[in-house]
């Protein structure tokens, strides 16, 4: 058997970027522990400092603290100022890193690839057997990842563009109605729209008891009383009827039947009422999904999105990159003739769905 040429130009830019890739993971572990220790936030609108103010601004070890400034000079995550030997967090990377409130803040979001790695066994076996990974299996970090990478992104656009995308929706939650979010996960999403409409009435549905707790303290904590009510229960048997929205989340293709969950929310939907599908933005063919975020979905499917679906029956198989194209074939095949897609971001698409 012949060996391949090598052309040492494309080996040396194939390895410098893999290297770079290397280099992002390990980043990635220095962002969640500068998050952590309110290293980023001693930083805003201090201007350029020494390692030694640093540590002393967050009671942390000055050596450790000036290790760790230094990757974040070399990574482009803080700016160095060589004659001062100080370092600076500019107004963006605060954005990105020191904001908690942000629609761009970060150092969450590296949870997800932490459990990831913790959960790898498991996903080495689900590929041998082709079994299933349930959501609850999981490294306890991926929730409160996925909570708080979506929560943001949610806070930025859910009530200022994505609900105001959909023809006459802010109209009826102004006026009032029973607003349903399956797949509520934590309840970020849930009480967002809660606290923006105070007419309307809000049931999260979720399949994983834990996280219906945890959207049970949170809303506790913001107290919007009887309007708001979180249940254990699944996308295609959730109790209630007459809902003049239902919102599906970042959810709809984890789960084994998404076939099942859109004849439930046919079922369950009001004549008048409108179906909100928020999904992973995507393209509906491969070859015009080649890009950092088509990366990072399709990572986080293979191991998460489509391990669940799979352990859940795994009927229909959509993972985090489906496209408009077969989201929308899931809720013709359930009867809806109207699918639209409403608005778009880089990380999202937004679908209205009616009768």
């Amino acid at each position: 058997m012949n060996t391949p040429a090598i052309d040492q130009t494309k080996l040396n830019d194939f390895i410098t970027r893999a290297v770079g890739d290397l280099s992002a993971g390990y980043g990635g572990v220095m962002v969640s522990l500068g998050g952590k220790l309110g290293l980023y936030q001693a930083m805003v609108g201090a201007g350029p400092i020494s390692a030694q103010e640093l540590a002393a601004r967050t009671a942390c070890a000055e050596r450790y603290v000036s290790e760790w400034l230094n990757s974040q000079a070399a990574g482009g995550y803080v700016d160095y100022h060589a004659v001062s030997q100080t370092y600076e967090l500019s107004a963006e990377q605060a954005m990105v890193l020191a904001d908690e409130d942000s629609p761009v803040y970060l150092p969450h979001a590296w949870n997800i690839p932490a459990s990831m790695w913790f959960d790898e066994a498991k996903a080495i076996e689900a590929f041998r057997t082709g079994q299933g990974v349930a959501w609850a299996d999981h490294n306890g970090r991926l929730f409160c990842g996925v909570a708080a990478f979506y929560r943001n992104a949610y806070r930025g656009s859910l009530v200022s563009a994505w609900l105001p995308a959909l023809d006459g929706v802010v109209e009826r939650l102004e006026a009032g109605i029973n607003v349903a979010d399956i797949g509520c996960g934590h309840g970020h999403s849930t009480l967002l729209m809660a606290d923006a409409f105070p007419r309307s009435r809000f049931h999260g549905f979720d399949a994983h008891a834990a996280s219906i707790a945890e959207a049970r303290q949170l809303a506790g904590e913001a107290n919007p009383g009887e309007r708001v009510r979180f249940e254990v229960a699944r996308a295609a048997d959730y109790p209630g009827k007459h809902y003049g929205l239902i919102c599906f989340f970042d959810a709809l293709h984890d789960m084994g039947d998404p076939d099942a969950a859109a004849r439930h929310a046919a079922s369950t939907l009001a004549a008048d009422g409108t179906v909100m599908l928020i999904e992973p933005f995507a393209n509906d063919r491969v070859e015009d999904n080649i890009s950092p975020i088509a990366r990072l979905y399709y990572a986080a499917s293979t191991t998460i999105c489509c391990a669940h679906a799979v352990s859940d029956g795994g009927h229909r198989v959509l993972g985090a990159q489906a496209g408009e194209a077969r989201l929308a074939e899931v809720f013709r095949k359930a009867g809806f003739t109207h699918i639209r897609r409403a608005a778009e971001t880089p990380f999202n698409l937004i679908l209205e769905v009616r009768r």
